[in-house]
């Protein structure tokens, strides 16, 4: 197994590993938001240079070319730029707006082609990347005490904002150090660790459990489980325990689907289903009701941000969107139009080209990694992360999150490698 400090490591997986080590170090200064870009944008000029230098590479370090997928995701955030920047001139924005929201899509949406681009192109070793998963598990274990003792002892719920702020752009919760929060109206505390908030941080929790499943050390196995389900408790995050229980049991299924035996026993299951269709309409419909209602406020909140931006692209913004996100009314507490939500965001701020320039990428995505999956290990946790982003595309804005989330990008690309190139990767 790689260690951290494992000389055989390429310097493509030293550098992920450092950034996932230093987690809670950059968090602590407020630079986790600054960090998530330049890796990505360091790994892109990485993999530039080994397409550069291919010809002259020993064949055993050349890249593979890269794969349709990835050439859609490729394809698909490169036009979310011009969709943006037409946007911009359709209502007038203005010179200073135009260029922040274009450094805004290096940060974000550049950054959801260039992980799975590094993970398909460069030498990178699942192995690494789980380790260091689980070591930052270890971490989060040992900070656990202080923060669940903090809103006993009554500590300051924001310790402080990072001065980095003035670098990112955005608002100030992605540079704020929080040790906890006051769910409204409960009145009971939700942590959100390093994440901007705590529905985030269940999505971190998710991609880390499925990657730390591939440690082969059974001790640090554990300590990434327990770190993560820790994170995915504590965060009160529904989609991240429903993320679990839905694409656990489907990326098992997948590595199946080519047995004889899977298919005679889903025949039985699809006739029971069948008979009980109305009992199981009726729970799906009661259980849909009960996930709505454990958080009534947030649930009735997103659903009244979903409307305006629907309203507000059909009437004023259908092609291009609006360029920029706005704050809503006071109906939805002044939270910005379309948050929540990536799909409902990209209508309302970059219209229906926008949408189409992620739905095709994460639709060809998912067909890939189904297919991956069907073959190899690497290829069924790329199916996990390609199925976690998908939901997670109906709760979060995912270009946002990809400054933490990119462990699942990087996956993707390393799931879409062909298998000789995958082998070849693998070796010491």
């Amino acid at each position: 197994m790689a260690a951290a400090a494992d000389p055989r490591q390429t310097a493509a997986e030293r550098l992920i590993a450092g950034a996932i080590g230093a987690t809670w170090l950059l968090w602590l200064v407020g630079g986790l938001y600054i960090a998530g870009p330049l890796l990505g944008w360091t790994l892109a000029f990485m993999v530039a240079r080994s397409y550069y230098l291919s010809p002259i590479l020993p064949p055993g370090e050349r890249p593979a070319p890269p794969s349709l997928a990835i050439w859609a995701w490729l394809i698909g955030m490169a036009a979310m730029l011009p969709i943006l920047l037409i946007g911009h001139i359709n209502f007038g924005l203005g010179a200073a707006q135009t260029l922040k929201s274009a450094v805004g899509w290096a940060k974000g949406w550049a950054l959801l082609a260039l992980f799975p681009l590094a993970g398909f192109a460069l030498p990178i070793r699942l192995e690494v990347l789980a380790r260091a998963i689980c070591r930052l598990g270890r971490q989060t274990l040992f900070l656990l005490p202080l923060f669940l003792v903090a809103p006993l002892l009554h500590l300051p719920q924001h310790l402080w904002v990072s001065p980095l702020h003035v670098l990112g752009g955005s608002g100030d919760e992605y540079f704020t150090v929080t040790l906890y929060t006051i769910e409204p109206g409960a009145g009971t505390a939700r942590w959100q660790f390093f994440a901007p908030w705590s529905p985030a941080a269940g999505m971190v929790a998710v991609i880390h459990f499925l990657i730390a499943r591939e440690e082969r050390h059974a001790g640090w196995r554990w300590t990434g489980y327990a770190a993560a389900l820790s994170v995915a408790l504590l965060s009160q995050s529904r989609l991240a325990l429903v993320a679990l229980a839905i694409t656990i049991p489907l990326v098992i299924a997948a590595g199946r689907i080519k047995r004889p035996a899977t298919w005679f026993a889903a025949v039985p299951a699809v006739l029971v289903a069948g008979w009980f269709a109305p009992q199981i309409g009726a729970l799906i419909e009661r259980l849909t009701s009960d996930f709505a209602g454990a958080r009534a406020d947030s649930s009735r909140v997103r659903a009244a941000l979903g409307r305006i931006a629907v309203e507000r692209w059909q009437n004023e913004a259908y092609w291009f969107g609006h360029g920029i996100v706005e704050r809503g009314p006071h109906l939805v507490e002044y939270m910005p139009i379309g948050s929540h939500h990536s799909w409902y965001g990209l209508l309302f701020v970059k219209g229906l080209l926008g949408v189409i320039a992620l739905a095709v990428p994460m639709v060809w995505m998912l067909i890939a990694c189904l297919i991956a999956a069907t073959r190899s290990a690497i290829g069924r946790l790329g199916l996990a992360m390609a199925l976690t982003y998908w939901l997670y595309s109906f709760g979060e804005n995912l270009e946002v999150l990809t400054y933490i989330g990119w462990p699942a990008l990087l996956v993707v690309g390393m799931a879409l490698k062909p298998a000789a190139f995958a082998q070849r990767n693998d070796r010491p």
